[in-house]
């Protein structure tokens, strides 16, 4: 679908419109094809803004409510910006026993994010979840690829700062 016109977004570049039009291109018309648009749109920007969801469904010619509907419903979607680190923090029971609360209330208060959002730098995106099957670990948080057991309060902070 190339076009002389990109709608304004601080987070997409001339390059990155480019790269989703041929994503466009690749599926227009084919039924179906809206998740793996939006996957890889996604791919391209890192979260999929409303700008993006309404160039997106003007290019594969669907409805706004479709592909608005898709990108919500799916929890592989985000529609907020991430940060450059995910950090997951168990809240399963073994984890809350152990101090998870007290961890990710550091967690909030040194680097100034909220559960389920992202600090205002986007360095880190502050994901509660409900077991990371690691319960003898607990309390246990992941921070992209690193698992960490056993995280105190009063170390997490030391832990999260060798991540940019």
């Amino acid at each position: 679908m190339t076009t002389d016109f990109h709608p304004n977004h601080a987070d997409i570049t001339e390059e990155k419109w480019g790269r989703i039009d041929s994503v466009i291109s690749r599926y227009k018309g084919v039924p179906g094809s809206v998740i793996g648009a939006l996957r890889e749109c996604q791919d391209v920007v890192g979260y999929l803004p409303v700008e993006l969801m309404d160039y997106i469904s003007t290019g594969l010619n669907l409805s706004r409510s479709e592909v608005f509907g898709v990108a919500s419903f799916y929890a592989l979607f985000s529609l907020e910006p991430k940060g450059r680190n995910l950090v997951k923090v168990c809240m399963g029971t073994a984890c809350y026993v152990k101090g998870i609360k007290e961890v990710i209330s550091r967690i909030e208060n040194h680097f100034q994010v909220k559960q389920g959002s992202t600090s205002s730098d986007r360095r880190y995106s502050l994901e509660p979840v409900r077991c990371l099957g690691a319960c003898g670990l607990a309390p246990v948080m992941v921070v992209n690829t690193d698992t960490f057991g056993d995280v105190k309060a009063d170390k997490v902070v030391q832990i999260l700062d060798k991540y940019e």
